[in-house]
């Protein structure tokens, strides 16, 4: 009976269209770390509004410099609406003359989000009035919005917790708004202290007591349920979901929706972007960089870890059949899988990681336990392929006997000094090679040791291999492995380089950061040839 119940449940829900309301411009603005630019808004908005968002809250008209340029610029767009944000009128005024409402009326869009105090305890406390008072502050913001031809969404803030503490009156104010003519009604939690029961329970109630309102949810994410709180909000009845990419948002974020979308979507069968909803990773890492914050290797769904795979009996299962250790295809939202590399890894990781090389595909699989086996030397001294899949594809070629090389290092010296009456440490890195028959040694400057040995061993090779001068280091990080041993402990050295095209990543261990780093250096030098002749051929 059960199976049948929730099969005709979901039958349902493939017809349930549920409003995607992002409050990343806003919400998302208040992240720690976070200062968008005018620029940086507009270009998320286009982000957005490709992907297929119904709502887009742009900013608080007239709150910062940032948001007045915004509002006199908006773009147009194909899909979202723009909204504007800001809160109900002042205490003991007309709505006419508040401020902030006229400011909204300014800001010239088609739909104005107002928020206003649910819970009895910020009345009096935070808003210092009288919860009759408030009451009027509600439906009077309303309908004087309304009265300028704007539809209206209400953000009931501190919902939930003004609902568990003073139902009545918690009710009495969402009924304020919506009797005013709040064509949504947002139940927010705005401390993000509740759990997805209490959510589903009260959303039902209201549901019951306001049978004909439209309601939104509005999660924080400080007990780390707002995902959880806004599917059973769903669940409960709510039409609209409101949150920010990737969880921005102040404290510990908002309801993330690259987590929300795929669960209501995928797992539930609503009606939310659609065939858009493969766009969002790429939606997610652009917003990330638009944000300068690294997104989170770990996140659900679209982080860039999220279906890869390190222990040898996952890989193994992953290559017979994806479902084994993936809930979803990591395709319907425009991710994919990656076998990690590691001293974990067995055949089927290897051979899978294979598959997915750039130059290397084919190896007889007796080669296989050769290749496990320096993995797990190299790993115990603190190489870590996972991010390094060049220099692992180095690593098999030269089991394989196929590396090429293209020179030999007969030394190098690096030497830092300081000029009389400068603070400056000037960096001198001299190069040894030998290129075919030939010894080639140059000398070059740098800021800083790393980079005055990359500079030599490019100008060493320059006049031979020309194509080393497009190589440019896009990253460089050094992780101490053994902090125990101070200024003795190994370091890992991580190179990514680019030649405007590809880009690898390179690995280097030592004791010695400069031996480290040219290591590093070396293998991306050496792939980035490698590389440049496979497209000759």
């Amino acid at each position: 009976m059960q199976i049948a119940e929730s099969s005709t449940e979901t039958k349902t829900k493939k017809t349930s269209a549920i409003e995607v309301y992002d409050t990343t411009l806003r919400d998302g603005a208040q992240s720690e770390g976070v200062n968008f630019s005018c620029s940086d808004k507009i270009k998320i908005i286009k982000l957005l509004d490709n992907l297929g968002v119904d709502f887009i809250e742009a900013g608080w008209p007239g709150a910062n410099p940032v948001d007045v340029e915004l509002f006199k610029t908006l773009p147009a767009l194909k899909h979202s609406q723009i909204t504007a944000f800001g809160c109900t009128r002042k205490p003991n005024i007309t709505a006419a003359e508040d401020k902030v409402l006229n400011m909204l009326l300014e800001a010239n869009t088609e739909i104005i989000t107002l928020f206003g105090k649910t819970w009895d305890f910020h009345v009096t406390e935070a808003l210092r009035t009288t919860l009759d008072e408030n009451l009027k502050m509600i439906a009077e913001s309303v309908a004087f919005i309304k009265s300028k031809g704007k539809r209206v969404f209400f953000d009931a803030e501190h919902f939930f917790d003004g609902y568990k503490r003073a139902p009545d009156y918690a009710i009495e104010a969402l009924k304020a708004a919506y009797n005013a003519g709040a064509e949504r009604i947002i139940l927010c939690d705005t401390n993000g202290g509740c759990i997805n029961t209490e959510i589903y329970k009260i959303t039902s109630e209201v549901q019951k007591l306001i049978p004909q309102a439209k309601l939104g949810i509005h999660a924080h994410n400080d007990g780390d349920m707002a995902v959880a709180n806004s599917i059973a909000a769903v669940d409960a009845g709510a039409i609209q979901v409101q949150g920010t990419i990737n969880g921005y948002g102040e404290r510990c974020g908002n309801a993330n929706l690259c987590s929300i979308v795929p669960n209501l979507q995928i797992k539930k069968n609503y009606s939310l972007i659609g065939a858009n909803i493969k766009k969002l990773v790429y939606v997610a890492n652009s917003i990330a960089e638009i944000a300068n914050i690294s997104a989170a290797a770990n996140m659900p769904f679209v982080g860039s870890s999220a279906f890869a795979h390190k222990a040898g009996v996952h890989a193994s299962g992953v290559a017979k059949n994806s479902e084994t250790y993936e809930h979803i295809a990591p395709e319907l939202i425009g991710n994919s899988r990656k076998i990690l590399i590691s001293d974990q890894a067995g055949s089927a990781s290897i051979k899978e990681k294979i598959e997915h090389l750039r130059l290397v595909k084919d190896i007889d699989d007796s080669q296989i336990p050769k290749i496990i086996e320096r993995i797990k030397k190299l790993e115990w001294k603190g190489f870590a392929f996972e991010g390094a899949e060049a220099s692992f594809e180095l690593l098999i070629m030269d089991i394989l006997g196929t590396k090429k090389e293209y020179f030999e290092l007969l030394g190098y010296r690096i030497i830092g000094d300081t000029f009389a009456g400068l603070k400056k440490i000037n960096t001198e890195a001299s190069v040894k090679l030998k290129i075919g028959d030939n010894v080639v040694h140059t000398v070059a400057e740098g800021d800083g040791p790393v980079n005055a040995l990359d500079q030599a061993f490019r100008k060493a090779l320059r006049n031979i291999y020309p194509q080393v001068d497009l190589y440019k280091l896009n990253d460089f990080k050094v992780r101490i492995l053994d902090s125990t041993e101070g200024t003795a402990a190994h370091v890992r050295v991580n190179i990514e380089t680019t030649d405007g095209f590809n880009k690898w990543d390179t690995v280097g261990v030592s004791q010695n950061i400069i031996e480290a780093s040219y290591m590093a250096i070396i293998d991306s030098i050496i792939y980035g040839l490698i590389l440049h002749q496979a497209k000759q051929n």
